[in-house]
């Protein structure tokens, strides 16, 4: 009978070391389950891997979901600017637009990003008309 024991609590605990290394070196957390101050990491390094005409999805993939997003539809074209957290200014828990890095999309496709896209973005006039 001890030995069955024995062998059971040996199967159980194997079986749990193999589940905590196949989480250890398989699970990869998406970005927006991270850390601020590991998030705010991973998006500079990402941002280095970014370029012009980037599909609007393959940036979502890439960075996980925006800080803030902003939307409209300008008279060539529907802009989006996605915010992402790229920098620390104050320990407050709470991320603003001040802390990210703006990404600019004319038609899904990534047309500027950094200092000059936010000004950008409000530079373009709006539309009175609904797109079709």
């Amino acid at each position: 009978m001890n030995s069955k024991v024995t062998y059971i609590i040996g199967g159980i605990f194997t079986a749990y070391l193999l589940f905590v290394a196949v989480v250890i070196f398989v699970y990869e957390p998406q970005p927006e389950d991270r850390a601020w101050d590991d998030r705010q990491a991973f998006n500079l390094q990402k941002m280095s891997d970014i370029h012009f005409g980037q599909n609007l999805d393959e940036i979502r993939t890439l960075l996980g979901s925006a800080d803030f997003v902003e939307a409209k539809t300008g008279l060539d074209g529907q802009y989006q600017v996605l915010y992402y957290r790229t920098h620390h200014i104050k320990s407050d828990g709470v991320t603003t637009k001040e802390e990210c890095t703006p990404l600019l999309f004319r038609d899904n496709l990534l047309v500027a990003w950094g200092q000059d896209t936010q000004q950008q973005y409000f530079d373009v006039p709006i539309t009175q008309q609904a797109p079709q």
